[in-house]
Protein backbone atom coordinates (compact mmCIF):
# COMPACT_ATOMS: atom_id res chain seq x y z
CA UNK A 1 0.00 0.00 0.00
CA UNK A 2 1.33 3.12 -0.55
CA UNK A 3 1.43 6.31 1.33
CA UNK A 4 0.98 9.88 0.36
CA UNK A 5 2.21 12.81 2.34
CA UNK A 6 0.97 16.03 2.43
CA UNK A 7 4.02 17.80 0.43
CA UNK A 8 3.43 15.08 -2.55
CA UNK A 9 -0.60 16.29 -2.10
CA UNK A 10 0.45 20.11 -2.33
CA UNK A 11 2.81 19.62 -5.36
CA UNK A 12 0.64 17.47 -7.64
CA UNK A 13 -2.82 18.92 -7.19
CA UNK A 14 -4.12 22.03 -8.59
CA UNK A 15 -7.62 23.96 -9.22
CA UNK A 16 -7.34 23.39 -13.13
CA UNK A 17 -7.43 19.29 -12.71
CA UNK A 18 -9.04 19.14 -9.84
CA UNK A 19 -12.44 21.15 -10.22
CA UNK A 20 -13.14 18.75 -13.32
CA UNK A 21 -12.69 15.76 -11.72
CA UNK A 22 -15.10 16.17 -9.06
CA UNK A 23 -17.31 17.98 -11.86
CA UNK A 24 -17.08 14.59 -13.13
CA UNK A 25 -17.72 12.05 -10.27
CA UNK A 26 -20.65 14.64 -9.03
CA UNK A 27 -22.50 14.11 -12.10
CA UNK A 28 -21.82 10.01 -12.11
CA UNK A 29 -23.77 7.67 -9.83
CA UNK A 30 -21.43 7.00 -6.30
CA UNK A 31 -22.25 5.94 -2.96
CA UNK A 32 -21.90 7.97 -0.27
CA UNK A 33 -23.87 7.07 3.11
CA UNK A 34 -24.33 9.49 5.72
CA UNK A 35 -21.27 10.66 7.52
CA UNK A 36 -20.98 10.27 11.42
CA UNK A 37 -19.62 12.94 13.43
CA UNK A 38 -18.68 12.09 16.93
CA UNK A 39 -18.66 15.58 19.82
CA UNK A 40 -15.69 14.78 21.71
CA UNK A 41 -16.02 16.05 25.14
CA UNK A 42 -13.55 18.95 26.13
CA UNK A 43 -12.44 21.45 28.94
CA UNK A 44 -12.70 23.70 26.59
CA UNK A 45 -16.08 24.64 26.48
CA UNK A 46 -16.48 27.51 23.84
CA UNK A 47 -15.19 24.77 21.50
CA UNK A 48 -16.89 21.74 19.79
CA UNK A 49 -14.06 19.18 19.33
CA UNK A 50 -15.09 16.36 16.60
CA UNK A 51 -14.18 13.41 15.27
CA UNK A 52 -15.52 11.71 11.89
CA UNK A 53 -15.61 8.69 9.53
CA UNK A 54 -16.52 9.44 5.70
CA UNK A 55 -16.98 6.88 3.53
CA UNK A 56 -17.80 6.61 -0.49
CA UNK A 57 -17.34 5.07 -3.26
CA UNK A 58 -17.09 5.41 -7.23
CA UNK A 59 -16.43 3.04 -10.12
CA UNK A 60 -12.70 2.91 -9.96
CA UNK A 61 -12.37 2.81 -5.77
CA UNK A 62 -13.77 2.39 -2.32
CA UNK A 63 -12.31 5.27 0.28
CA UNK A 64 -12.51 6.53 3.97
CA UNK A 65 -11.57 9.63 5.46
CA UNK A 66 -11.29 9.97 8.97
CA UNK A 67 -10.88 13.68 10.86
CA UNK A 68 -10.55 15.30 13.80
CA UNK A 69 -11.69 19.12 14.25
CA UNK A 70 -10.24 20.62 17.42
CA UNK A 71 -10.77 24.72 16.92
CA UNK A 72 -8.80 25.56 20.18
CA UNK A 73 -5.70 24.05 18.66
CA UNK A 74 -4.18 27.37 16.82
CA UNK A 75 -3.94 28.78 20.13
CA UNK A 76 -1.37 26.07 21.77
CA UNK A 77 0.05 26.11 18.24
CA UNK A 78 -1.20 22.91 16.84
CA UNK A 79 -3.72 22.17 13.49
CA UNK A 80 -7.10 22.49 13.61
CA UNK A 81 -7.89 19.53 11.65
CA UNK A 82 -5.97 16.23 11.25
CA UNK A 83 -7.32 13.57 8.27
CA UNK A 84 -6.06 10.56 6.56
CA UNK A 85 -7.95 9.00 3.52
CA UNK A 86 -7.87 5.45 2.78
CA UNK A 87 -8.61 4.14 -0.65
CA UNK A 88 -9.19 0.54 -1.56
CA UNK A 89 -9.30 -0.82 -5.46
CA UNK A 90 -13.02 -1.06 -6.20
CA UNK A 91 -12.99 -4.23 -8.20
CA UNK A 92 -10.26 -6.35 -5.85
CA UNK A 93 -11.10 -4.72 -2.39
CA UNK A 94 -7.73 -4.43 -1.85
CA UNK A 95 -5.85 -1.49 -0.14
CA UNK A 96 -4.09 0.94 -2.55
CA UNK A 97 -3.14 3.95 -0.74
CA UNK A 98 -3.04 6.16 2.81
CA UNK A 99 -3.49 9.87 1.53
CA UNK A 100 -2.77 12.64 4.14
CA UNK A 101 -6.24 14.26 4.33
CA UNK A 102 -5.24 17.62 6.41
CA UNK A 103 -3.60 18.74 3.23
CA UNK A 104 -6.42 17.32 0.94
CA UNK A 105 -8.88 18.72 2.88
CA UNK A 106 -7.89 22.38 2.05
CA UNK A 107 -8.10 21.76 -1.87
CA UNK A 108 -11.13 19.42 -1.57
CA UNK A 109 -13.09 22.23 -0.01
CA UNK A 110 -11.75 25.09 -1.72
CA UNK A 111 -12.42 22.70 -5.30
CA UNK A 112 -15.80 22.17 -4.29
CA UNK A 113 -16.46 25.67 -3.65
CA UNK A 114 -15.53 26.72 -6.85
CA UNK A 115 -17.44 24.06 -8.31
CA UNK A 116 -20.26 25.13 -6.99
CA UNK A 117 -19.35 28.43 -7.61
CA UNK A 118 -18.86 27.99 -11.42
CA UNK A 119 -22.49 26.96 -11.75
CA UNK A 120 -24.16 29.15 -9.32
CA UNK A 121 -21.88 32.70 -9.22
CA UNK A 122 -22.08 35.30 -12.13
CA UNK A 123 -19.97 34.88 -15.19
CA UNK A 124 -18.38 38.37 -14.69
CA UNK A 125 -17.67 37.65 -11.28
CA UNK A 126 -15.00 39.93 -10.40
CA UNK A 127 -14.62 40.34 -6.40
CA UNK A 128 -14.38 38.43 -3.94
CA UNK A 129 -14.88 38.75 0.26
CA UNK A 130 -13.14 35.62 2.11
CA UNK A 131 -13.83 35.32 5.75
CA UNK A 132 -11.46 33.74 7.87
CA UNK A 133 -7.84 33.16 7.34
CA UNK A 134 -7.19 29.79 8.70
CA UNK A 135 -5.06 27.76 6.99
CA UNK A 136 -7.98 26.71 4.20
CA UNK A 137 -8.48 30.72 3.53
CA UNK A 138 -5.33 31.00 0.37
CA UNK A 139 -7.00 27.73 -1.09
CA UNK A 140 -10.47 29.39 -1.23
CA UNK A 141 -9.65 32.09 -2.55
CA UNK A 142 -7.18 30.86 -4.95
CA UNK A 143 -9.93 28.42 -6.70
CA UNK A 144 -12.45 30.94 -6.66
CA UNK A 145 -9.92 32.93 -8.58
CA UNK A 146 -9.27 29.51 -10.54
CA UNK A 147 -12.99 29.56 -12.14
CA UNK A 148 -13.84 33.23 -12.05
CA UNK A 149 -11.96 36.51 -13.39
CA UNK A 150 -11.71 37.71 -9.96
CA UNK A 151 -9.55 41.33 -9.54
CA UNK A 152 -9.87 42.28 -5.94
CA UNK A 153 -10.28 39.92 -2.95
CA UNK A 154 -10.78 41.57 0.52
CA UNK A 155 -9.76 39.22 3.35
CA UNK A 156 -11.34 39.71 6.26
CA UNK A 157 -10.48 37.99 9.77
CA UNK A 158 -9.46 38.86 14.01
CA UNK A 159 -6.10 39.56 13.67
CA UNK A 160 -4.54 41.84 11.66
CA UNK A 161 -1.07 39.52 11.25
CA UNK A 162 -3.19 36.67 10.14
CA UNK A 163 -5.14 38.66 7.73
CA UNK A 164 -1.75 39.94 6.55
CA UNK A 165 -0.58 36.80 5.97
CA UNK A 166 -3.10 35.39 4.48
CA UNK A 167 -3.04 38.12 1.75
CA UNK A 168 0.33 36.82 1.09
CA UNK A 169 0.04 33.34 0.59
CA UNK A 170 -2.55 34.34 -2.12
CA UNK A 171 -0.59 37.12 -3.88
CA UNK A 172 2.29 34.74 -4.31
CA UNK A 173 0.49 32.27 -6.21
CA UNK A 174 -1.78 35.08 -8.31
CA UNK A 175 0.43 38.53 -7.93
CA UNK A 176 -2.06 39.42 -10.83
CA UNK A 177 -4.95 40.23 -7.97
CA UNK A 178 -5.51 42.77 -5.71
CA UNK A 179 -5.76 41.19 -2.38
CA UNK A 180 -5.69 43.58 0.43
CA UNK A 181 -6.81 42.84 4.40
CA UNK A 182 -10.26 44.22 5.23
CA UNK A 183 -10.90 45.41 8.95
CA UNK A 184 -14.69 46.66 8.16
CA UNK A 185 -16.08 44.41 5.56
CA UNK A 186 -19.95 45.91 6.12
CA UNK A 187 -17.74 48.59 4.29
CA UNK A 188 -17.16 46.85 1.03
CA UNK A 189 -19.93 43.97 1.03
CA UNK A 190 -22.21 45.71 -0.94
CA UNK A 191 -20.22 46.03 -4.21
CA UNK A 192 -18.96 42.22 -4.14
CA UNK A 193 -19.63 39.84 -6.17
CA UNK A 194 -19.08 36.45 -4.04
CA UNK A 195 -18.59 35.93 -0.40
CA UNK A 196 -16.76 33.25 0.88
CA UNK A 197 -16.99 32.25 4.63
CA UNK A 198 -14.67 29.36 6.37
CA UNK A 199 -14.30 30.67 9.84
CA UNK A 200 -15.35 28.82 13.31
CA UNK A 201 -17.82 31.49 14.01
CA UNK A 202 -20.77 30.54 15.75
CA UNK A 203 -23.00 33.75 14.85
CA UNK A 204 -23.62 35.55 11.69
CA UNK A 205 -20.36 37.18 10.43
CA UNK A 206 -22.86 39.56 7.98
CA UNK A 207 -26.20 41.76 7.75
CA UNK A 208 -28.49 39.91 4.97
CA UNK A 209 -29.89 43.43 4.02
CA UNK A 210 -26.05 44.55 3.39
CA UNK A 211 -25.90 42.18 0.23
CA UNK A 212 -25.87 43.22 -2.90
CA UNK A 213 -28.35 41.86 -5.93
CA UNK A 214 -27.23 38.96 -7.60
CA UNK A 215 -24.07 38.34 -5.12
CA UNK A 216 -23.38 33.95 -4.74
CA UNK A 217 -22.67 33.15 -1.03
CA UNK A 218 -19.90 29.89 0.15
CA UNK A 219 -20.24 28.99 3.60
CA UNK A 220 -18.22 25.81 4.30
CA UNK A 221 -16.83 26.90 7.84
CA UNK A 222 -19.63 25.42 10.34
CA UNK A 223 -21.08 21.86 10.24
CA UNK A 224 -22.68 22.39 14.09
CA UNK A 225 -26.65 22.70 14.00
CA UNK A 226 -26.55 25.53 16.83
CA UNK A 227 -23.84 27.78 15.38
CA UNK A 228 -24.02 29.57 11.58
CA UNK A 229 -22.38 32.27 9.29
CA UNK A 230 -25.41 33.67 8.12
CA UNK A 231 -28.14 34.81 9.39
CA UNK A 232 -31.91 33.36 8.65
CA UNK A 233 -33.09 35.94 6.30
CA UNK A 234 -29.78 35.39 4.03
CA UNK A 235 -31.06 31.99 3.49
CA UNK A 236 -34.51 33.10 3.28
CA UNK A 237 -33.33 35.50 0.16
CA UNK A 238 -30.92 33.26 -1.28
CA UNK A 239 -31.59 30.18 -3.78
CA UNK A 240 -29.58 28.04 -1.93
CA UNK A 241 -27.72 24.40 -3.20
CA UNK A 242 -26.05 21.98 -0.25
CA UNK A 243 -23.71 19.55 -0.84
CA UNK A 244 -25.50 17.01 0.97
CA UNK A 245 -29.01 17.33 2.49
CA UNK A 246 -28.63 14.26 4.20
CA UNK A 247 -25.70 15.70 5.94
CA UNK A 248 -26.31 19.67 6.12
CA UNK A 249 -29.81 18.55 7.78
CA UNK A 250 -28.04 16.80 10.31
CA UNK A 251 -25.26 19.26 10.87
CA UNK A 252 -25.86 22.85 9.48
CA UNK A 253 -27.30 25.27 11.64
CA UNK A 254 -27.29 27.57 8.76
CA UNK A 255 -30.17 25.56 7.68
CA UNK A 256 -31.73 23.93 10.88
CA UNK A 257 -31.79 27.05 12.66
CA UNK A 258 -34.43 28.53 10.02
CA UNK A 259 -36.27 25.30 9.39
CA UNK A 260 -36.77 25.46 13.86
CA UNK A 261 -37.71 29.31 13.12
CA UNK A 262 -40.44 28.31 10.23
CA UNK A 263 -38.64 31.36 8.03
CA UNK A 264 -37.81 28.41 5.62
CA UNK A 265 -39.27 24.36 4.79
CA UNK A 266 -36.79 21.82 3.38
CA UNK A 267 -38.67 22.54 -0.14
CA UNK A 268 -36.32 25.89 -0.26
CA UNK A 269 -33.22 23.79 -0.62
CA UNK A 270 -33.35 23.55 -4.22
CA UNK A 271 -30.83 20.37 -4.84
CA UNK A 272 -27.35 19.19 -4.33
CA UNK A 273 -24.07 19.25 -5.43
CA UNK A 274 -24.93 16.68 -7.65
CA UNK A 275 -27.70 17.52 -9.23
CA UNK A 276 -26.52 21.05 -10.27
CA UNK A 277 -23.48 18.88 -11.40
CA UNK A 278 -26.05 16.97 -13.60
CA UNK A 279 -28.41 20.02 -14.98
CA UNK A 280 -31.49 18.58 -12.44
CA UNK A 281 -31.30 21.97 -11.02
CA UNK A 282 -30.47 25.18 -11.78
CA UNK A 283 -29.45 27.75 -8.94
CA UNK A 284 -29.22 30.84 -11.18
CA UNK A 285 -32.02 31.92 -13.62
CA UNK A 286 -30.53 35.85 -13.62
CA UNK A 287 -27.82 38.16 -12.63
CA UNK A 288 -29.99 39.43 -9.57
CA UNK A 289 -30.65 36.34 -8.15
CA UNK A 290 -28.86 36.05 -4.79
CA UNK A 291 -27.24 32.03 -4.86
CA UNK A 292 -25.78 30.31 -1.68
CA UNK A 293 -23.81 26.90 -0.90
CA UNK A 294 -23.76 25.16 1.91
CA UNK A 295 -20.86 22.70 2.46
CA UNK A 296 -20.01 20.79 5.43
CA UNK A 297 -18.03 18.18 3.45
CA UNK A 298 -18.26 15.21 1.57
CA UNK A 299 -16.66 11.54 1.34
CA UNK A 300 -17.16 11.82 -2.45
CA UNK A 301 -14.44 14.78 -2.89
CA UNK A 302 -12.09 13.33 -0.41
CA UNK A 303 -12.06 9.77 -2.05
CA UNK A 304 -12.27 11.77 -5.25
CA UNK A 305 -9.32 13.84 -5.07
CA UNK A 306 -7.16 11.45 -2.71
CA UNK A 307 -7.80 9.32 -6.10
CA UNK A 308 -6.59 12.17 -8.28
CA UNK A 309 -3.10 12.33 -6.01
CA UNK A 310 -2.98 8.52 -6.39
CA UNK A 311 -3.46 8.60 -10.09
CA UNK A 312 -1.17 11.26 -11.37
CA UNK A 313 1.68 10.28 -8.92
CA UNK A 314 1.74 6.71 -10.21
CA UNK A 315 1.16 7.56 -13.86
CA UNK A 316 4.39 9.92 -13.34
CA UNK A 317 6.40 7.92 -12.24
CA UNK A 318 6.00 5.22 -14.67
Amino acid sequence: MQHICAEQVESTLDFTTLVPALSSAFSKDFGMPQRQMYPIPSDEIEHHNTFAVLPAWTDDVLGVKSFTNYPGNPSKGRVTTSAQVLLFDRKTGAPMALVDGTSLTNWRTAAVSALASSLMSREDSESLLLYGTGAMAPYMALAHAAIRPIKQIYIHGRQQEKMASTCEKIKQKRPDINVISCSKPEDVITGIDIICCATSANTPLFKSALLAAGTHIDLVGNHHPNARECDSATIHMSRVVVDSSLNVLNEAGEILIPLKEGVIEKSHILGELSELCANKVSARTNSSQITLFKSVGTALSDVVSAHLVYKILNHNSD
